[in-house]
């Protein structure tokens, strides 16, 4: 393959749409017997209903009521009735030549009249797992100077059902359920073995400004007796809500990875604006209190290169200056232009003394091998097409009327 292959065109998403019925997905499995209950199930029945209900969710993958065989007719069609289990919508899917895939998922409207959400979920193939990359909002707030998902305004936070569906997209899409047959065209991998291995919550959005919606998604992502991705496996990526920092190894106990990228406040506050709230020193004290940190659990420090910006030694020095007494690990990201950006990548050989340098101090710094640039899919390049969709319409109701006229 030498070049991206776009295997659908995103169409441009209806103005309103009728709210669905309430999801499943994504609840926990309190949520599941509340809803339940709302259907008169007997109490005595209700922990083996839900029991049944997460296993044909989450480890069967099912997405249709009609094939949850062993829940009675009966009852399949008054949770059909109430309920609703069916995946997001593919409104465009891409394949790089590296092998990474990016799908533009669109989520229904939650309540009548609204516009219907559009995310970029991203799937990185690597020797020995495979890596999913989720969103947590619709665009984002942070507006960091390097990253084109902040070029997109927030329209809002993703639900706790929204974040596990990508999760579900990914495996229907890489047959990655147990036993199933994979859907037609369907990327399914040769080399065998589980192919979401790893989650990392780096897509679209700050997922501590989305904190219980992402708590309840990366539990159910989480739990043994589901989908049952090791916390080790799950990385949550902030770039630096400070008060929420505690909260997220405390309760949710994934990886956490710090979006640092500057040493100093002052270049900080302009590649990430946020900085002017949360300053570095405030950040690094969350970051050494952070629950259950060690040496087998080390925080992963983003740092991406801009040339001239932010990769002399100098800024090496004062990265290993600035990270001593935590356990770490700093990923050098070669920055991954998108069309209207100031900002270069570093020349390699700077990002290599850069590396040299922090790995001379003890800090591992693996360079992050620049994957899906080609369909847009590498790291700081989502975005979904919620705002080109939204122009293309303009342009569509511009010629009616300029017909009708």
């Amino acid at each position: 393959m030498n070049e991206p292959v776009v295997i659908t065109e995103p169409a441009a998403p209806a103005a309103v749409a009728a709210a669905p019925r309430p999801s499943l997905v994504g609840l926990d499995r309190d949520g599941l017997a509340a809803a339940l209950r709302t259907l008169d199930i007997p109490e005595k029945a209700v922990r083996m209903r839900v029991s049944q209900l997460w296993n044909w969710l989450y480890v069967r993958g099912v997405s249709d009521f009609d094939d949850m065989t062993s829940i009675s007719k009966d009852l399949r069609a008054r949770l059909k009735e109430s309920f609703g289990v069916a995946r997001p919508e593919i409104v465009a899917e891409q394949a790089s030549v590296d092998g990474t895939r990016k799908w533009l998922i669109r989520f229904a409207a939650r309540e009548p009249g609204e516009r219907p959400a559009e995310v970029e979920t991203v799937y990185i193939p690597e020797e020995g797992r495979g890596t999913l990359c989720v969103s947590s909002q619709v665009g984002c707030t942070l507006t960091c100077s390097f990253c084109h998902t902040g070029t997109q305004k927030l329209v809002r936070n993703l639900t706790a059902e929204e974040i596990v569906a990508q999760i579900l997209v990914a495996r229907d899409r890489l047959g990655d359920w147990p036993g199933a047959t994979p859907p037609e065209g369907a990327f399914v991998p040769t080399d065998g073995g589980r192919f979401v291995s790893n989650i990392v919550m780096m897509g679209m959005g700050e997922p501590l400004y989305n904190f219980d919606n992402v708590k309840t998604a990366l539990l159910i992502a989480s739990d043994g007796d589901g989908l049952g991705l090791s916390k080790r496996r799950i990385t949550l990526s902030t770039s630096g809500v400070v008060p929420m920092i505690e909260r997220a190894g405390a309760e949710i106990g994934v990886m956490l990875a710090i979006s640092l990228h500057a040493v100093r406040d002052e270049l900080r506050n302009e590649l990430v604006p946020l900085n002017k709230h949360y300053p570095i020193a405030a950040l690094m004290n969350a970051c050494r209190n952070y629950p259950g940190l060690s040496n087998a659990k080390r925080i992963t420090f983003e740092y991406v290169m801009l040339k001239g910006v932010n990769d002399s030694l100098d800024d090496a020095r004062q990265l290993v200056r600035l990270l001593r007494g935590i356990p770490a690990k700093i990923n050098l990201i070669p920055f991954n232009p998108w069309p209207g950006s100031k900002y270069e990548c570093s020349d390699w050989e700077t990002i290599e003394r850069f590396a040299e340098a922090v790995n001379k101090a003890g800090y591992a710094s693996p360079i992050r091998s620049p994957r899906g640039r080609d369909i847009l899919a590498a790291c700081g390049q989502l975005k979904s097409e919620s705002e080109r969709l939204r122009a293309r319409e303009r342009l569509a109701l511009a010629a009616m009327i300029g017909s009708d006229g």
